[in-house]
């Protein structure tokens, strides 16, 4: 787990926040009871905490989801979607961060779980239970999609390139 922040590791988090939100801002599909929409987020919130764990992946998915609904013109959104996909990256990390296989597709399912139960919450409070209802489906699919991006992907960058483990990481006594 990360204890030390050096210059690295602040570019890797400002990336990951900006690709996480262009990802979310990239492909939508709307929803029509709550006007949401259905994004490509959870990839980026997926890949930072399995590739650099719990912390990362909170920040680049509470910040990367709430900027772009920020940006889109959801702003009563973004406390939301910071609270769901940041817990969503923090317990996908915590998780797997640096793990085989398996522990990443625990990670997957139980932070989509949150995803998926944090909106479900939101909405049900936002708009009542139909529209909640209808929501999770798209939910399913936006986190199933996520995944199924995100594992193949750090799976590939690890075997193309292995310092990705180390990156960000003190390089010695002096950065610690």
């Amino acid at each position: 787990m990360r204890r030390t922040w050096n210059a690295a590791s602040i570019v890797i988090l400002a990336a990951l926040i900006a690709i996480t939100t262009v990802l979310t801002m990239l492909v939508r599909v709307p929803v029509a009871p709550t006007r949401g929409y259905i994004h490509l987020g959870d990839t980026g919130v997926y890949f930072s905490a399995f590739a650099f764990g719990p912390i990362i992946g909170a920040l680049a998915g509470g910040l990367g989801t709430g900027l772009a609904d920020l940006l889109s013109g959801y702003a009563y959104y973004a406390p939301i979607s910071f609270v769901v996909h940041g817990l969503q990256g923090l317990l996908a990390g915590y998780l797997a961060y640096r793990a085989a296989i398996g522990r990443q597709i625990l990670g997957w399912v139980l932070g989509s779980l949150v995803m998926i139960a944090g909106y479900f919450l939101a909405e049900l409070i936002l708009y009542g239970v139909g529209a909640a209802l209808v929501e999770v489906p798209g939910n399913i699919i936006q986190a199933a999609v996520g995944g199924v991006i995100a594992i193949p992907l750090v799976a590939a960058i690890r075997r193309a390139w292995p310092p990705i483990d180390t990156l960000g990481q003190p390089r010695s006594w002096e950065e610690r």
